[in-house]
């Protein structure tokens, strides 16, 4: 029958204070709250004890940020999506920000193992004044390991209503996707980045982002494999291909830095639990 765990996060300001409530079913539910850096963002981490996802198995997270909440949301560790016999293996995020709400998603890697079926779907409403910063890492097999994803098929989408869609498929047996120069040119990691906002950014702001993501690429290793793009006036997208997860994560990290600051004039406050 396969795990199906449900998690719904209420976040809301009480007073100078961000609390959340959680209701949650089956395996799916968050550590306690914590505040590193002020009452008024509240970290929480995102676990899974199974500790990974396979066929049969359907994951669904509800978030709701109320007016001026603040939610800093992670995982513990790499999110798997393991072998399958033939079931088809979800997780599906949607997520409601109110006028002045910031949401930052940010959680580790997604790892596909050879012969999985998966499929990971996003969606982020935001009101006119709400914000927010989100990334996802998807790695095929583990190459360091010498397990390659050379069978199993994986869908992705991460949708921001009205304003932008990304949504693909990967085919474990498609080579052309997989190794061209015009796909994935043979890395089997790929990252993408977005600060996204309920209204239009203005030309500066926007232009402020696009720089500041590629002021932190130009000194990167992986400044030859990674673009900054507005594909809408109401978000900046970047994309990263790498080899692993590592040197991606680290650029998704000082891109996080300088966006955070830009954005709402807050110090980066890195959730412990992150390995960079």
């Amino acid at each position: 029958m396969g795990w199906h765990g449900h998690l719904t996060l209420n976040y809301r300001r009480d007073g100078e204070r961000c609390v959340v409530h959680d209701r949650h079913s089956g395996p799916l539910r968050v550590l306690q709250s914590l505040y590193p850096e002020s009452p008024a963002v509240c970290h929480n981490v995102l676990v899974h004890p199974p500790g990974g996802i396979v066929g049969g198995d359907s994951l669904q997270v509800d978030l709701h940020l109320a007016q001026d909440a603040h939610g800093v949301i992670t995982t513990p560790g790499a999110t798997r999506f393991y072998r399958s016999s033939g079931e088809l293996a979800t997780q599906h995020v949607d997520a409601h920000l109110a006028d002045g709400a910031r949401l930052e998603w940010l959680p580790l890697e997604t790892i596909c193992h050879r012969s999985s079926r998966g499929e990971n779907r996003m969606r982020f409403h935001l009101a006119p004044g709400a914000q927010m910063i989100g990334w996802d890492v998807l790695a095929l097999g583990l190459p360091a390991s010498g397990e390659v994803f050379d069978k199993g098929r994986f869908t992705q989408s991460i949708e921001l209503p009205g304003a932008w869609l990304e949504r693909g498929v990967i085919d474990g047996e498609d080579k052309r996707l997989l190794d061209s120069p015009l796909g994935m040119a043979g890395h089997r990691v790929m990252a993408t980045m977005w600060f996204a906002s309920g209204a239009s950014l203005d030309d500066a702001r926007r232009d402020g982002f696009l720089d500041l993501a590629r002021e932190a690429a130009s000194c990167h290793p992986l400044q030859h494999l990674c673009g900054a793009t507005s594909p809408n006036p109401r978000c900046v997208v970047l994309r990263v291909l790498a080899d692993r997860v590592e040197p991606a994560m680290q650029l998704l990290v000082e891109v996080w830095k300088a966006w955070r600051t830009h954005a709402w004039a807050l110090a980066p406050c890195p959730p412990r639990v992150w390995r960079t």
